[in-house]
């Protein structure tokens, strides 16, 4: 493939090896090179978010996958994730509120409407109860009865035997995220470790299910911490990565974090990309604040190949019709998009 202009106009080593290693070769960039990738200049960012998208298109192809997410279960959890309003431990304005199942099956419908493959149901539990679980094995049949979707979960960590339930009911794929590196996961939570996390992933992965294992950058992490989870993550090789940025939520202990840099941002993006040439990258919440319009299309054209439609769980995203308009813009395929479109 011959060279890109903007690649010999930015001549950088580690940009060179992974043209070779990660493009060429298919193996993706160690913890010391990732840091390098996040250490470039900006100079060298256009060249960086470019090999990352040849990565992408080589080894992922050309389809970019549509996912809504809606909460069964919002507010109230006993956690201290220092990052989410959701916790019932922080001075925070989202309280407990559970959604009944007919509205489940109404969002269900309007997700696939705009295209969606997969819809994602999400509680926010350290696990779930027998209560819990008997709702979700009911939502999945209403669901299934009324649209062709494929249904994703996100319920927190689990037992041996409700992986095996989960399983057993079709959930397609499932969501835990690691958030962040294992040396920085204590600054962030302090109510269960890493390593339940990461047992959790396991067991959803041995089960035959698709892992779902994302990101939240911008916590105050060092640029050494963000290689090291990029690097985790890519040991776990889950199939898909949620990327988030942190949109500090009032009453949480990250309030006053602030939005990290834009071009910070899009440093990442290409490191994870390159870390992971055949992962799902999604692009998920915070994207809005810190990348912005012309941030969010630069994303896409550097290793992004995945996007959450609509609103997260408890933050406003971008209008269904503004990704899925920038999709068409950019001459992106959605992934089995759906008739209704």
């Amino acid at each position: 493939m011959k060279m890109q202009p903007e690649l010999q106009a930015n001549p950088s080593p580690i940009l060179e090896t992974a043209r070779y290693q990660v493009l060429d070769q298919g193996i993706g960039l160690s913890e010391s090179q990732l840091l390098e990738i996040l250490r470039l200049p900006d100079s060298a960012l256009p060249a960086a978010l470019q090999l990352a998208h040849e990565v992408r298109l080589k080894h992922c192809g050309e389809d970019v996958e549509v996912e809504g997410i809606i909460s069964i279960k919002t507010g109230g959890c006993p956690e201290d994730c220092h990052f989410c309003s959701q916790s019932g431990l922080f001075d925070s304005p989202v309280r407990g509120v559970w959604l009944d199942i007919p509205e489940l099956v109404k969002a269900a419908k309007e997700t696939a409407a705009t295209g969606a493959t997969e819809f994602c149901i999400v509680a926010a539990v350290r696990g779930p109860d027998i209560k819990l679980m008997n709702q979700i094995k009911f939502a999945i049949d209403r669901i299934n009865e009324a649209v062709d979707i494929n249904i994703a979960c996100s319920l927190g960590m689990l037992t041996q035997r409700q992986v095996d339930q989960l399983a057993s009911w079709g959930v397609h794929r499932y969501n835990h995220n690691l958030e962040t590196a294992r040396s920085y996961f204590p600054e962030v939570v302090t109510t269960h470790s890493y390593e339940e996390r990461l047992d959790t992933c396991n067991m959803v992965k041995d089960a035959g299910m698709e892992l779902c294992c994302g990101a939240l950058i911008g916590m105050g992490e060092s640029l050494e911490q963000r290689a090291e989870l990029a690097a985790q993550l890519a040991a776990l090789e889950p199939h898909e990565v949620p990327l988030n940025f942190l949109n500090p939520r009032p009453g949480t202990p990250l309030e006053n974090q602030g939005i990290m840099d834009g071009k910070d941002a899009l440093r990442a993006i290409a490191a994870f990309r390159l870390a992971m040439p055949r992962t799902v990258l999604r692009y998920a919440g915070g994207r809005e604040l810190t990348l912005g319009d012309l941030g969010t299309k630069a994303g896409l054209m550097g290793g992004i190949n995945a996007v959450i439609v609509g609103n997260y769980l408890t933050t406003l995203g971008r209008p269904a019709d503004a990704d899925l308009n920038l999709l068409v813009e950019l001459n992106m395929p959605i992934k089995e998009l759906q008739k209704t479109l």
